[in-house]
């Protein structure tokens, strides 16, 4: 079991989370109107690639990678993609997009017969990748999160990015353990 605690997360009515490092990124856009946040999308994130601790993640959703400092990062650096949240392995929460905002997370993507789930989803991206575990202070992290996100949105489905984007996307792995996020929302 963890030792890492994490406090109490509160969703306020702007859409940011109490006890989140806020760093604003510009990838973002209004939902359609009349949208409701009804999905939790779960994601991973490592960059370079099963790196962790580093300012890459931050950078490409700042629109700041140094396209020179790493090769990967000359493949991904014209990106333009977001998310709402980063837990880091730490168990550390940042936010880069307000939930009333729609972050660019999900790319082409369909759930249920719906499209786009950017429109309707909030994109929670954990520092790792499809190849190791995750840390206790992140799945305590992330149960806070969906917790309070629950309590301020109809939240009806959490799926990982390779339930909405099958055959594009993998994350957030093998790895990850559905059944410790379950049982404690």
């Amino acid at each position: 079991m963890s030792r890492y605690l994490s406090p109490m997360i509160e969703i306020d009515h702007a859409g940011f989370a109490s006890h989140a490092r806020i760093i604003t990124s510009p990838n973002q856009d209004d939902r359609p109107e009349h949208a409701a946040i009804d999905m939790i999308v779960i994601h991973n994130i490592s960059l370079p690639p099963q790196q962790y601790g580093g300012e890459g993640i931050t950078q490409l959703f700042t629109n700041r990678l140094n396209a020179d400092e790493h090769p990967y990062y000359a493949e991904i650096a014209q990106l333009r993609v977001s998310s709402h949240f980063l837990i880091r392995r730490t168990g550390e929460l940042l936010q880069y997009v307000s939930c009333a905002q729609r972050a660019w997370h999900a790319g082409v993507s369909q759930w249920q017969g719906r499209e786009r789930c950017n429109d309707f989803s909030v994109g929670i991206e954990l520092e790792g990748c499809d190849i190791e575990a995750f840390e206790d202070a992140q799945y305590v992290t992330l149960q806070a999160l969906v917790k309070a996100l629950q309590q301020r949105y109809p939240i009806q489905h959490i799926v990982g990015h390779a339930d909405i984007a099958p055959g594009r996307k993998t994350d957030p792995g093998p790895f990850f353990d559905w059944q410790r996020l379950s049982t404690n929302t």
